[in-house]
């Protein structure tokens, strides 16, 4: 992740400089997603676009999961994370706040475990700022 986060090129991107955390050997980026596959942030290291198409096939991944929760215990059975192993890395997905993920790309020579750490440590973060954001109004006056 070694390229800086365009927080001023993108005004969308506010929350981006909370993604600098997983800075770790291996980190390819990072996006924090709504479970609803729309991008929220994201780090440098990816462009807006791919991360909009990456948080949308992310969302994809988490809705699989939950589809074979059952199987790993019963209905009802909540997803805490997802790993999806690749030739050339990995993708982690986890729940980062009320109605948040945060998804992260890696190589394949990355330390799992350091990386899943600070993702549960960020998720945290991630959590709060999303609680204390403050809420634009819409001409209708109602909350966007």
């Amino acid at each position: 992740m070694g390229t800086p986060i365009t927080t001023g090129a993108d005004s969308a991107n506010r929350l981006g400089w909370l993604l600098e955390d997983l800075n770790a050997p291996g980190v390819r980026f990072a996006v924090l997603l709504s479970d609803d596959g729309l991008r929220i942030a994201h780090s440098g290291g990816v462009s807006k676009d791919d991360a909009e198409r990456f948080a949308a096939a992310a969302s994809g991944l988490r809705s699989l999961g939950k589809a074979l929760g059952e199987f790993c215990g019963g209905a009802g059975n909540g997803v805490r994370q997802n790993m999806t192993e690749y030739d050339d890395g990995m993708i982690l997905i986890t729940a980062a706040g009320d109605g948040a993920l945060l998804g992260v790309s890696t190589t394949a020579e990355t330390d799992v475990g350091l990386v899943v750490h600070r993702m549960n440590e960020l998720a945290a973060r991630v959590g709060h700022e999303l609680g204390s954001q403050p809420r634009g109004r819409t001409d209708s006056g109602g909350l966007t």
